[in-house]
């Protein structure tokens, strides 16, 4: 059996060859399949790691069981599910428990070792592998060998990371590196988490009776696991159980823990030296070189240093310190400057980078985890952690997150998206609606109204999450009869000189019936009748001869009754953002329709959202003043993906507004905010960001299609 931790990080070490040939990972794949006697490989993993790791036992022409976390919950639950799974198919199986992070570079010796420890396992032992030292080292826990119990030894003592002096007592003590690795009967680890830890084994039991299936030997774990706590195996067993044992082994072996490590475990030069990739080391010894092509490495008279180039990263430091890039990537992440260039060089890499986040991590992620199963709905936010936010929760959201999963069905994601389309469409209508055919703005956590207010902005986004849903998945309610019915609910809220009153401080501005718009030419898309058309052609016509400055060619925020600019700075803001969304809307709508203004004004919108581009960061900033002075230089996430969509309608260079956008996201979720200094505030993800980023990947991947098709 194989295991590895669920883990944050888009691209962690195991998936890299950092030493001999093949990654990590797929050397500790093959090392086990090769057991004798050996059943199946099980993987334990993060789902935002999916495509990593099939793509990789495909590279090796092997075949595994891969259970997908849908959030870490530490080595205990994922050990639990392992073992819950081999239970299952063999109530007498053992699990041989071992980490893809870690290098043994004698396949015979640890096979040889496993079968030993197996014995062990089968006397009704957990078996952990202790590793002679070769050296002290205070990188690694220790276990304290006791009594014998043939073949193995029962465990005395296992004891944390020491200090120097103290490992070098430990070793004259006799004791061992405990390598995290284990051999165990399956039904035996169960039940002593039954005792120590039972919400652990009943979250993973739950778990693997509810697991899904994502196409052969994959599975998503149930839900339950997410309620199992965050715990190591150490402490939630090993420390407890009077089952412990350890077997000493004397192969070589290193977790990879640090650049040290990696080193040591390096086939180096005649000076000591480990290069790989485009690196060149003259009087230098003992240094290690990570490069990658295109990147020239030069080290001159220098001993003892790690320099590692990776994704516009340089880390430099010395050999003997290495264990101290921990303290500087918290460092970084607390300033909120833990972030990477994005991963593609071209706009046909850009596609199917966003395609496979898409796929593999977000959609997953924000149905696992930014759905609520208990009581309906969608979360507000999800913390860094996964965790989701107790919050009221507003319409738009259950709204913008029915359009991403229905939008998803669309494109054609084999997940569930037609559960978790209608999971938020079935929330929305039976907790939002008001007796007049409106829909409320806000609901507690548990679906009690808080806000009646029936804004303009959020019957948009409900008018757009219907016509999204009937598009996808049309007959099992009457969508366009809802459609046509709020429609009609919204006339009340027509203003005598054209368009429509908002609610709130602003109830003459552009940004609701930029929504109202896209919605209602959705339903233009879908088929729907002539009063969506007319809705969209009078919007259009405000837009060209009241939002859009007839002189200066970009969009204003807020009006007058008149509709002429808002005294004083209300009426001087302008978004980049939104000049770029509108871009979008005008020249989709002058691809549907013999308006010839419509492209016209869409690139002068475009250009006059350029001019919110930091060419420092990259990115578009948050609001200028109608001069185009800067009035807040801070960059949500949203204008970003605005930008990208209207420069691939227009035709303008996309890769810059992809890089943009990439920069903002995580594996599984995505950063909101960047700070003027470029840092990016560690703050919870919210959900209403998805619609963007979706609507963005979607219209990149019809784009290149379209070129494609040419």
């Amino acid at each position: 059996m194989f295991y590895r931790s669920g883990s944050r990080p888009a691209d962690p070490k195991q998936f890299h060859p950092l030493v001999g040939v093949g990654t990590i990972f797929q050397g500790a794949v093959l090392r086990v399949a090769g057991l004798e006697g050996a059943a199946e490989v099980v993987v334990v993993a993060g789902i935002a790691h999916r495509a990593l790791i099939e793509a990789q036992l495909s590279d090796i022409g092997t075949t595994a069981a891969v259970l997908l976390e849908p959030e870490p919950r530490d080595s205990a639950a994922a050990m639990a599910a392992a073992c819950a799974w081999i239970e299952d198919r063999d109530p007498e199986g053992v699990a041989v428990v071992v980490s893809a992070d870690h290098h043994i570079p004698d396949d015979a010796a640890f096979r040889a070792a496993v079968l030993t420890a197996v014995e062990g396992a089968r006397q009704g032992l957990i078996v952990t592998l202790g590793v002679r030292p070769d050296a002290p080292s205070n990188a690694y826990g220790y276990v304290s060998p006791g009594a014998p119990a043939v073949p193995v030894r029962l465990v005395e003592a296992f004891v944390e990371k020491p200090n120097a002096a103290t490992a070098r007592d430990y070793i004259t003590a006799g004791y061992l590196w405990n390598s995290g690795n284990f051999v165990t009967p399956a039904g035996l680890l169960l039940a002593e988490l039954d005792t120590f830890e039972p919400a652990i084994s009943a979250a993973a039991r739950a778990a693997v009776a509810d697991a899904k299936g994502e196409g052969g030997a994959t599975h998503v774990l149930g839900e339950a696991f997410v309620t199992a706590p965050k715990i190591s195996i150490d402490y939630a067993v090993m420390e407890k159980t009077k089952c412990a044992a350890v077997l000493p082994v004397a192969f070589a072996w290193s977790d990879l823990g640090a650049w040290d490590a990696v080193w040591a475990a390096s086939r180096r030069d005649e000076a000591g030296n480990a290069i790989r990739g485009e690196g060149l080391a003259l009087s230098a010894q003992d240094c290690l070189v990570r490069a990658p092509a295109g990147t020239q490495v030069t080290l001159i008279g220098v001993n003892d240093l790690a320099v590692v180039v990776d994704q516009g990263q340089v880390l430099v430091c010395n050999l003997s310190a290495s264990q101290q890039v921990k303290s500087a990537v918290d460092q970084l992440r607390a300033q909120g400057r833990e972030t990477m260039p994005a991963p593609f060089d071209t706009v046909e890499g850009a596609q199917v980078w966003f395609d496979r986040w898409l796929r593999t991590s977000a959609l997953p992620l924000w149905w696992t985890l930014g759905a609520d199963h208990v009581r309906g709905g969608f979360h507000e936010a999800l913390t860094s952690e996964g965790e989701p936010v107790e919050a009221p929760r507003r319409s738009r959201v259950q709204t913008r997150q029915t359009f991403v999963y229905a939008t998803a069905g669309l494109m054609g994601w084999q997940g569930p998206w037609r559960q978790a389309a209608w999971h938020g469409m079935t929330y929305f209508l039976d907790r939002y609606r008001r007796p007049d055919g409106l829909f409320r703005a806000l609901v507690s956590p548990t679906g009690e109204p808080l806000d009646e207010t029936a804004a303009l902005y959020d019957q948009a986004f409900a008018l757009l999450a219907m016509a999204s849903l009937n598009a996808a998945d049309p007959g099992h309610v009457d969508l366009a009869g809802e459609g046509r019915r709020l429609l009609d609910a919204l006339q009340p809220l027509r203003h005598p000189a054209g368009g429509f009153r908002e609610e709130g401080a602003h109830p003459f501005q552009a940004n609701a019936h930029m929504h109202l718009l896209e919605a209602a030419m959705a339903w233009v898309e879908a088929g729907g009748g002539p009063e969506w058309r007319a809705v969209a052609a009078e919007i259009i016509e405000l837009a060209l001869t009241r939002f859009i400055d007839a002189k200066g060619g970009f969009l204003r925020e807020f009006f007058d009754e008149a509709w002429a600019p808002a005294p004083g700075e209300d009426g001087r803001l302008v978004e980049p953002g939104h000049q770029f969304e509108w871009a979008w809307l005008l020249a989709r709508w002058g691809q549907m329709s013999d308006e010839p203004r419509a492209l016209a004004a869409a690139c002068r919108l475009y250009d006059a959202g350029l001019e919110g581009i930091d060419p420092v960061r990259g990115v578009a900033i948050n609001a200028l003043n109608d001069d185009f002075t800067l009035r807040d230089a801070a960059a949500r996430l949203w204008p970003q993906t605005e930008w990208l969509k209207a420069a691939l309608i227009i035709g303008k260079d996309v890769l810059r507004p992809a890089k943009a956008v990439a920069a903002y996201l995580e594996p599984v979720a995505w950063w909101d905010l960047m700070a003027p200094n470029g840092a990016l505030q560690d703050q919870p993800a919210p959900a209403s960001s998805f619609y963007h980023i979706l609507s963005a990947s979607r219209d990149l991947t019809a784009g290149l299609q379209d070129k494609r098709s040419l």
